[in-house]
């Protein structure tokens, strides 16, 4: 199938199984169980199971290129009713009776089915504060104490933060000439010039503005840290679809070239997670951010929404050496005495919570215009340029600028005494049990004053993660589809190779697991990691093979929504079937793997 760039769809000539004969022989299932069910009922019983099987449902349809109305009649035809386009995906909203989706999906000119409960929110509508805008940027900054760091002085400025997320939009607050610097594009929208490193999905954007968004005026946007640099390592497509593969590879590139010329990685953020309960020690997801951290990066991981139904950390929040964040929820006041851990923050259980917490109830950060959270979640929207948006994501984006800012007053402090001088200078939230707060909210102020804790007494004994786990596992539930529905499962990673965690354990402890532009031997397709683009080149200021962020990448491009509108998306293989919203921690968007809470 041709994609509307006229290339093939990505499917890495594999093929992950196919679902379709085990899909009908559970629907005949069902309905013989029910079939059977209904002959013991009386009518009035019989009708009531009737309506419940085919009840109304809400979905979203996406067409295929030149579909023309054939989609729209094929939802009338099934007793159904067309709803509001939705151009970015070049689809619509409708709603069918739950019988009739099968019969639509095989539907000329329909590319996919899907409920639309992947996009709703989950977290509750924002109400309004009671005195102040607590979300913005301005007041997050003084309930942590980064105002009194910028009045020293410091701003992050010399200090990169590696971000593995869905990419970064040219927006203002991230248009300074050393402000973003481009990793690989790792994600399923990398074969593709038109989106490759641009945040299509829109939360990479948001989480770019909090860690170190900067206007560079008196009284514009500022992030937490306005002077530090956002090393951007795209993983995400436009709809929060990413695997597991995709992230450890971008987690090895990142400490792999973290001193790079030019380059000074000291933070990692992660928002992604899964709801694997896999033993942090055996899982490779948890080895990988270890790994990172024993390199010296301060590894700053999103704890999750509770999405999942659990009160348990989102894995790799579960490794007990990285820095795991919850959210806070400030009530909407500057005082921080009556601060509260927000409703949605997983709390944890007794063997791992976690460490801190920060602001992250509607904190209001950069808007990616035109983006798929944008397109979906328009009463988020806060004026022109910014967005309201609620989860453990935005609390990890703040702490990883905090982190940023300690680094620039002392550089030479190792992870482990970032994470003690955080944890012994917080504050306790009175009104929250200490299990789902960790040490309490981030304190800046005093943090800055503190003396630097010794490396001995900082130093964490932890039995150490191996890697040698399963990569199935550290999945948990959240699975990329193919295009026939298809979950890509099992010990593969993205391209069908074998998974050997021994083998790739080691190479990304010894730094090996890059080689040029090939991962673990697979050269990454579609995106310009090829021999000729990293032999020879040096990462001079903001420039990666001859584009900058202010030059080619971003050269023409708006996000008006007609730029990325109509069939632009379609030539995407995987989508993110079960992302409901808890995976990238901000459970109300389209991912159960990013850990925001919603957008409000």
């Amino acid at each position: 199938m041709k994609s509307a760039f006229g290339t093939t769809n990505i499917a890495y000539g594999v093929t992950w199984g196919d679902r379709k004969r085990p899909r009908l022989f559970g629907a005949w299932a069902v309905g013989l169980c029910i079939a059977l069910m209904a002959m013991s009922l009386s009518p009035s019983q019989q009708a009531e199971v009737a309506s419940t099987v085919d009840r109304m449902v809400s979905v979203i349809v996406r067409e295929l290129p030149g579909a023309g109305s054939g989609p729209e009649a094929a939802v009338e035809a099934a007793g159904g009713t067309v709803g509001r386009r939705i151009g970015l995906i070049d689809g619509f909203v409708a709603g069918v009776p739950r019988s009739s989706i099968e019969r639509l999906r095989a539907s000329a000119g329909v590319y996919s089915v899907t409920p639309n409960r992947k996009i709703q929110l989950l977290g509750k509508p924002d109400k309004g504060n009671k005195n102040v805008d607590t979300g913005k940027m301005k007041n997050v900054a003084g309930i942590i104490g980064a105002d009194e760091l910028w009045e020293e002085g410091f701003t992050g400025e010399g200090v990169d933060v590696a971000l593995i997320d869905s990419g970064v939009a040219p927006v203002q607050g991230l248009l300074g000439a050393d402000k973003i610097v481009n990793g690989p594009d790792l994600s399923f929208e990398g074969s593709f010039p038109e989106v490759r490193y641009l945040d299509t999905f829109g939360h990479g954007t948001h989480m770019a503005g909090i860690i170190a968004g900067n206007d560079g005026v008196e009284g514009g946007f500022s992030g937490v840290a306005p002077g530090a640099r956002v090393v951007s390592v795209k993983v995400a497509n436009n709809e929060g679809a990413t695997d597991v593969s995709q992230v450890l590879a971008g987690i090895d590139w990142a400490v792999q070239h973290r001193n790079d010329d030019g380059l000074n990685i000291r933070v990692l953020n992660l928002s992604f997670g899964t709801d694997s309960i896999q033993s942090y020690v055996l899982d490779p997801l948890s080895y990988a951010v270890e790994a990172a951290w024993r390199k010296g990066i301060v590894v700053v991981v999103a704890g999750g929404n509770r999405g999942y139904g659990t009160v348990h950390l989102n894995n790799p929040a579960l490794n007990p050496t990285i820095l795991a964040v919850g959210a806070s929820d400030p009530l909407g006041t500057k005082r921080t005495k009556d601060d509260v851990v927000a409703s949605f923050s997983s709390k944890g259980n007794a063997r791992r919570g976690p460490d801190v917490v920060a602001p992250g109830k509607s904190v209001v950060s950069l808007r990616d215009a035109g983006s798929f959270i944008d397109e979906m979640n328009p009463s988020a929207r806060v004026g022109e340029r910014f967005f309201k948006g609620s989860g453990t994501s935005q609390s990890a984006a703040v702490v990883s600028g905090a982190a940023a800012l300690l680094l620039q007053q002392r550089p030479d402090l190792s992870p482990d005494q970032v994470k003690r001088l955080l944890e012994v200078t917080a504050d306790t939230l009175k009104k929250s049990p200490p299990r789902q707060q960790g040490a309490g909210l981030i304190d800046l102020e005093r943090a800055m004053g503190r003396k630097t804790p010794r490396e001995r007494s900082s130093r964490q004994n932890f039995a150490p993660a191996t890697g040698l786990g399963s990569l199935e596992l550290s999945r948990g539930s959240a699975h990329v589809t193919d295009e026939e529905g298809a979950d890509l499962t099992g010990e593969q990673t993205i391209f069908g190779d074998v998974w050997d965690g021994f083998t790739w354990s080691g190479r990304t402890w010894s730094g090996t697991a890059w080689e040029g532009g090939d991962w673990l031997g697979r050269t990454w397709s579609g995106n310009t990691w090829g021999n000729d683009s990293w032999a020879g080149r040096t990462w001079s200021g903001v420039t990666w093979s001859g584009n900058t962020w202010s030059g080619f990448t971003w050269s023409g491009r708006t996000w008006s929504g007609r730029t990325w509108s109509g069939n632009t998306w379609s030539g995407n293989t995987w989508s993110g079937r079960t992302w409901s919203g808890v995976t990238w921690s901000g459970n109300t968007w389209s991912g159960n793997t990013w850990s925001g809470s919603g957008w409000e």
